[in-house]
């Protein structure tokens, strides 16, 4: 076992904190659309102006800096509106930080890689664990500049980092670059204008326990009326009391509708975001709320029905089910999904996948889904597989972050407990233990299929090879039995047979079971004792 890395230790992940649902407003008037784009326009501007004072505080920021903008922004629209405008201001602040954090891991990862790169002797083959040395000269001499070019970038990301600056964009960066490649996206400057203003727009407002519905910026009532508070600058624009507009449409929610009722009715706090689809001109209203943390289940309670395995794969997922022991079950199961196209259509073909193998553990009644920790920061470094670039693009490919949060927040939903293993060797080691002894005529087993049997073992807390002990030297006991994954009480396990002296001479044995009688003998060392030995005559030389 030289050289394999110490396994992390399995855990079952924790649930879900929040919960959304959406619903569209429909039947919008004109009237409506022009307060909804008028309070977006002036709370975007508001929430604009803060972030870039946010930004200029750096890490000087404190808790006198922060009332002092939300004193600026209160003047201007309200105290709630100032609050959840300051709010969204730290929360994307803090998810810039996150990011430069993450970028200079990345640039790190990079150097690393090209420095062991650059010392190696040129030609000289890698390993499965390291890369090799670069092919040429000239290769070696274009990676040395892009070494001095990261070097550079890495510096200037880690004076940022320590001088607390970050980079922001209001509506998204991405966004912001279409700009310059309208042709490729197929948009005119007047359609690119448009969803970038209500990108920038802001209509949102935190919910607040104890106020009525929970809300009372954005108001919805249990009949699905919905009605905002107005800034103060807006406020002639009111066609309610108290500076309140109430538009014409009402909301339903059809997904969590009952447990959203029941939080506005207890005045329960519930925070509302509204935002314009430009592409399809609809107007959506977004309900989010916060979960009581729940306590997850113990591993050893997971355990106890069972395992699906999931392989994780950049076209599918290979999943097996597994019983208590470890023992695999029936054949192995293969969710595809196609992760082409645009975000919403990679989003649904993985919202629909996960929605299919959830289904299959419900129907198969275990308690639990094994799946691997993924995590491939150092593995996308274009440093380390060099001009392997479909490998890099098939790593890329593989959904970790969105995976783990649909999977979570999905799987609640059925009482289905995830656990998260350790994704070492699961492929190498499922293919060499499991993946010909399962093969048969009518069954096709892929390395993908074996390494999901290696991780619902691996989550089960059983090794991944079949037996535990090597097997015995010869037909006799001196090395002992082979180790059973089953319990002593479990039908069909292997132990050792009752020995004879439990039984009465030519009687069945204490189990019920008859014992084989013995054969007739083959040697002369099995002859009974009594047997009388006699010297042939013929051998006798005197």
């Amino acid at each position: 076992m030289g050289g394999v890395r110490k396994l992390a230790v399995s855990f079952v992940v924790p649930g879900p904190c929040g919960v959304a649902v959406r619903d569209r407003l429909k039947n919008l008037t004109p009237q409506d659309e022009r307060v909804l784009r008028a309070v977006g326009e002036h709370q975007g501007a508001l929430a604009s102006g803060d972030l870039k004072a946010r930004c200029a505080d750096g890490l000087e920021h404190g808790a006198d800096t922060w009332a002092a903008r939300k004193r600026e922004l209160t003047a201007l629209s309200s105290s709630r509106i100032a609050g959840a405008i300051t709010k969204a201001t730290h929360d994307q602040w803090a998810l810039a930080r996150r990011c430069q954090a993450a970028h200079i891991q990345k640039l790190a990862a990079g150097i690393n890689m090209l420095r062991h790169r650059l010392s190696l002797p040129i030609g000289e083959k890698g390993t499965k664990r390291a890369a090799g040395g670069y092919r040429s000269k000239s290769e070696w001499f274009r990676k040395s500049r892009r070494l001095a070019m990261l070097e550079d970038r890495h510096a200037t990301v880690v004076a940022e980092w320590q001088a607390g600056r970050v980079r922001v964009v209001r509506g998204g960066r991405r966004l912001l670059n279409t700009r310059h490649h309208l042709a490729q996206a197929q948009l005119t400057e007047g359609q690119w204008r448009q969803r970038w203003e209500a990108e920038r727009w802001f209509i949102g407002a935190d919910g607040e326990s104890g106020k009525r519905f929970g809300n009372e910026t954005i108001r919805v009532t249990p009949d699905g009326e919905v009605s905002i508070k107005l800034p103060a600058p807006l406020a002639h624009l009111a066609n309610a009391q108290h500076g309140r507009y109430v538009l014409t449409s009402t909301v339903a929610f059809a997904h969590r509708g009952t447990e959203w009722a029941d939080r506005i009715t207890a005045n329960r706090a519930v925070a509302y975001r509204i935002h314009l689809d430009t592409q399809r001109g609809r107007w959506y209203l977004t309900a989010s709320w916060q979960r009581p943390v729940v306590k997850t289940i113990p591993l050893e309670t997971a355990r106890a029905r069972g395992m699906i395995g999931v392989d994780t794969n950049a076209d599918h997922f290979a999943a097996y089910r597994l019983d208590p022991h470890g023992n695999p079950i029936g054949d192995p199961r293969r969710f595809p999904y196609d992760l082409s196209g645009t975000a919403s259509h990679r989003d649904a073909q993985l919202r629909h996948a996960l929605t299919r193998l959830i289904n299959w553990a419900v129907r198969a009644g275990v308690a639990a889904i094994g799946i691997e920790d993924l995590d491939f920061t150092t593995e996308k470094t274009r440093e380390k597989h060099g001009r392997r670039k479909r490998f890099r693009q098939l790593i890329s490919g593989i959904p970790t972050g969105k995976l783990k949060a649909r999977l979570v927040s999905m799987a609640a939903e059925h009482g289905l407990a995830i656990i998260a293993v350790d994704p070492a060797y699961t492929s190498q080691w499922g293919a060499q233990h499991w993946q010909k002894p399962l093969a048969t005529p009518h069954r096709t087993m892929s390395r993908h299929d074996a390494a999901g049997i290696a991780i619902g073992r691996r989550a089960l807390g059983h090794p991944v090879r079949r037996r535990t002990a090597p097997p015995p030297h010869d037909r006799s006991d001196r090395a002992g039995h082979r180790t059973v994954q089953a319990g002593p009480g479990a039908r069909g396990r292997e132990g050792t047979r009752p020995p004879a002296t439990d039984r009465p001479p030519g009687g069945p044995s204490p189990n019920g079971t008859r014992k084989r009688e013995p054969s007739a003998f083959n040697t002369v060392r099995d002859a009974p004792g009594t047997q009388q030995w006699v010297q042939d005559s013929l051998m006798h030389t005197g």
